[in-house]
């Protein structure tokens, strides 16, 4: 696809972040500036810290110590900082009047809390955590809703050396509990309890099951009445943020694993503060003031992104509870009311929300979209482009991931884009494709790897070093390989193509699982699809492609069969199209292929404690009988 969706008008390039920071460096152009960050990191870093008024209160003595092997790289050795100062406290010294943080419950409640309040209520809870008993590095779970007081707990962690550990809200108590123990948690921070899809649960139930025989306090914040207890309102709020280590963690965090076992992946109060401040100031384009609403959770690293990448740029965060498509035109209103400048949504948020007709809502205050989380299909992009950003604002894909701590490719806003395309590798990331021998490619599908380190960087996963080595270095050894399929076509625009262990291998010939979904949902029927790969006597393996009908629509397999043929030829011809009611997602909406192939063959699916709709696994597991 060569044809660009959007191009910036000259003023857009003018007021652009990243162009003001690549003139700063004394450079013509993107690419130049990019050239820079990966050759010259001990220049460029230290440069980005400065523009973006980033607080060390200990410098530091080296940007990067590479002494322990590239996989254990450390940055800004020897500086000291604290995430809530830079993110939170330095703003209610400033602005201490202006708002930080809103709540849009479900039930229609709204508040704000400006940088004094969240400032103050930090404090307190900081407090709180270190009468529980919590010290330096010991970890806190952290089991709410998305609100503020969420973002004033995670900052409460932060200010007293404390490390987070952020649960899906949705977790049922087996997986809260698998969390729990993995960390080792101290104390565990939870709501009473969450409205979504108009249905309250107790989540301080959920917490005790799951802690019950653990030595876990539990602190709950009450939902209803939004009031903290006794013990957080009594606290005088006056302890200073304590100022760690550049490297003292920050943030545990776990992704789904292809086994029954979740990772563990561990950030830092350093890297992960610079690189993800980097990513909204410069890929996403936010300014302090802007107001940033993600449709995310604290589970999904996009949660943690939204409150340490607004807060350290000095934006206004919007926290929305429950379910971003109930009512169906939730999220659209949520962007009118709020003035919302920078919205985040994942693609397969916006294919399930395309149903649900055009947005009626203005969304006008848009400067950018950031979507994130799976490769495009066109046919949605496109949608998105044209209806909720009327075809002037531009979508910012970018892709990372949990364990790069922000992203590895995105869209630059000084630059036209192409749709589904993920425009450059990111600031500071030395990205390459690479065929099976380990040798770069292009104009072809390849391994997306990084050749050096980068600040975000998770410094292993917990508790299991091998496998952190086994996962990402050892494919090819000093080079990160991440898992995905990617491509850069003739004008030097990125693309990715799905994960490389979802990749099918039909008669041959190598095709990624969103290629099938992107040709099975250009069929006006259907709304979407997930493509999986069957063995096969003959050919080897085949696809099945599982498809959910748009509402009212009718089809047939043939038809939808045919269509996919029609874009990518006869040789991908599913050998079965499947409709069901709804596909196996994540909170986050992302879809969970791996979990409908593991139901077609009766295989061991791994960790699903994040699919929000288990039972879509039982209707396709009946459908395919």
């Amino acid at each position: 696809m060569s044809e660009f969706v959007w191009a910036p008008s000259e003023e857009r390039v003018e007021r652009a972040n990243v162009v003001r920071l690549w003139r700063r460096l004394g450079c013509d152009a993107y690419h130049e500036l990019h050239r820079l960050s990966v050759e010259e990191p001990e220049r460029f870093w230290p440069e980005v810290v400065d523009d973006l008024g980033l607080e060390f209160s200990t410098p530091w003595e080296r940007v990067l110590d590479t002494s322990a092997g590239i996989e254990w790289a450390t940055w800004f050795v020897g500086g000291r900082l604290n995430v809530a100062t830079n993110c939170v406290h330095r703003w209610a010294e400033r602005r201490p009047d202006d708002v930080a943080a809103v709540f849009r419950g479900e039930d229609g409640e709204r508040r704000e809390r400006t940088y004094r309040e969240l400032s103050e209520e930090t404090t307190r809870i900081a407090e709180a955590l270190v009468e529980l008993g919590v010290r330096p590095g010991d970890r806190v779970a952290l089991y709410m809703p998305m609100c503020p007081e969420v973002a004033a707990a995670a900052h409460a962690c932060a200010h007293v050396g404390a490390v987070q550990v952020p649960v899906f809200s949705g977790f049922a108590a087996p997986a809260v509990r698998q969390r729990l123990e993995a960390s080792e948690a101290k104390v565990a921070i939870c709501a009473s309890g969450s409205f979504r899809r108009g249905r309250w649960s107790s989540m301080r139930e959920v917490v005790d099951e799951a802690a019950a025989g653990l030595d876990v306090a539990v602190l709950e914040w009450d939902r209803r009445s939004a009031q903290w207890p006794e013990l957080v309102r009594r606290q005088p709020g006056e302890l200073a943020p304590l100022d760690v280590d550049s490297e003292h963690p920050y943030l545990l965090t776990y992704t789904s694993g292809t086994t029954g076992q979740p990772k563990g992946v561990l950030h830092v109060h350093g890297g992960f503060l610079v690189s993800i401040a980097r990513e909204v100031a410069y890929q996403t384009d936010v300014n302090e003031g802007d107001v940033v609403h993600f449709a995310t959770d604290m589970g999904w690293i996009m949660g943690p992104w939204t409150v340490v990448g607004a807060g350290a740029v000095g934006a206004t965060i919007v926290f929305s509870e429950g379910a971003p498509d109930w009512p169906a035109d939730r999220l659209w209103r949520t962007v009118e009311e709020e003035r919302v400048t920078l919205l985040g949504v994942s693609p397969t948020l916006v294919r399930a929300l395309i149903p649900n007709g055009e947005p009626t809502a203005d969304t006008s205050s848009l400067r950018a979209i950031a979507t994130t989380g799976e490769p495009w299909n066109p046919d949605p992009y496109l949608w998105l482009h044209e209806h909720v950003g009327r075809g002037v604002t531009p979508i910012v894909n970018l892709s990372g991931g949990t364990e790069v701590g922000a992203c590895f490719l995105s869209v630059c806003v000084a630059y036209p884009i192409k749709p589904v395309s993920l425009g450059f590798p990111a600031l500071g990331e030395d990205m390459d494709v690479f065929d099976a021998k380990g040798r770069s490619v292009r104009g072809e599908v390849g391994e997306l790897v990084c050749k050096r380190p980068f600040p975000g960087m998770t410094r292993g996963l917990w508790r299991d070093p091998e496998r952190y080595l086994d996962a990402y270095w050892r494919r090819f050894p000093g080079v990160w390989t991440h898992g995905d399929w990617a491509s850069v076509d003739e004008d030097g625009y990125w693309f990715l193509h799905g994960r490389s262990d979802d990749t099918l291998n039909i008669a041959g010939k190598r095709i990624g699982p969103a290629e099938l979904e992107s040709a099975a949902v250009s069929h006006p029927a259907i709304a979407e699809a997930a493509a999986v790969g069957v063995p096969h006597e003959v050919k080897g393996e085949v696809a099945w492609v599982f498809c959910v009908r748009k509402p009212g629509a009718e089809v047939d397999e043939q038809a939808v069969a045919q269509t996919v043929a029609g874009v990518l030829g006869r040789a991908f011809r599913p050998e079965r199209i499947v409709f069901v009611g709804s596909l196996p997602k994540t909170r986050s909406a992302k879809i969970v292929r791996r979990a409908v192939r593991a139901k077609v063959l009766g295989t061991d699916p791994g960790d699903l404690s994040s699919l929000e709709n288990p039972d879509s696994l039982d209707e396709i597991g009946r459908a395919v009988a």
